[in-house]
């Protein structure tokens, strides 16, 4: 018995291209936000970063008995930072690109003495992080009390 041919399986190219259209919408949504979410993420870990940092100073600064500065590259502090006991560097943080910090209070540079204090007490400084040239992203405060201590939290200063 001689039976038809079956029909070959698959899509045609109408599909495909309505597909491909579908996908392409859904994308253009999504995009925006994704940067959003990328441009947070860049402030969290610069901010993290940061605050590490200054809690490895503190750490280092009571552990030695001694002072530890923790000094922003030339430029600023979105350019990087060491820190440092005398000639020695403990850490150095390269450059983050396309992020601000601006700070206020305080040296440029953070001493901590042997007992974990900054050795300007009479201010209280604050590091505030943000994207550069984006102004719906969370902003991201670090703030050094006259105790030493860093604490971040997710706001502007």
């Amino acid at each position: 018995m001689v039976g038809r041919p079956s029909a070959a399986a698959g899509f045609t190219i109408t599909e495909l291209m309505i597909v491909v259209v579908v996908m392409s919408v859904l994308a253009s949504f999504a995009l925006p936000a994704y940067n959003d979410f990328v441009k947070n993420q860049r402030i969290k870990n610069a901010s993290f970063d940061l605050f590490s940092t200054l809690v490895l100073a503190r750490s280092e600064a009571v552990t030695r008995n001694t002072s530890v500065t923790v000094t922003p590259a030339t430029g600023g502090w979105a350019n990087g930072w060491t820190v440092a006991v005398g000639g020695t560097t403990l850490r150095s943080q390269p450059a983050i690109a396309n992020i601000t910090i601006a700070q206020s209070g305080g040296n440029a540079a953070i001493t901590y003495n042997g007992t974990g204090r900054v050795t300007s007490p009479s201010t209280t400084t604050t590091l505030q992080l943000s994207a550069t040239g984006a102004n719906s992203i969370q902003t991201r405060c670090i703030t050094i009390d006259l105790s030493g201590r860093p604490v971040s939290k997710a706001s502007t200063c």
